[in-house]
């Protein structure tokens, strides 16, 4: 017979959860604004190989080449890194606006 309380008072605190989820408002089913990265920001970088037997002018080729490749790949992760600061400040913004517009909801 000792159970019969804590059994009542389970029941009760799970009704008073269940009405207090009942009462809070809707989670926006919209989602964060987000950027499409550019192909050159998704493409692994290559990076140019010497031959099984190099000569001097592999050796060349294969250091212009990387120089290249290089400055490339570089240019690539900035711009994928400046979109992603760029879609992290659109995805604050947003999510102020949704903050003000719930307080705004919520107000009488």
């Amino acid at each position: 017979m000792r159970t019969i309380p804590w059994t009542l008072c389970g029941l009760v605190a799970c009704g008073l959860m269940t009405a207090n989820c009942a009462g809070s408002p809707p989670i926006s089913t919209v989602a964060p604004p987000r950027l499409v990265l550019s192909e050159a920001a998704t493409r692994p970088c290559a990076l140019a190989t010497l031959p099984e037997a190099p000569n001097l002018a592999d050796l060349e080729a294969a250091y212009m080449a990387r120089g290249a490749q290089i400055v490339a790949c570089d240019s690539a992760r900035r711009l994928a890194v400046e979109a992603l600061s760029v879609e992290r400040a659109m995805q604050d913004r947003w999510m102020k606006t949704q903050k003000r517009d719930r307080r705004g909801a919520s107000a009488p």
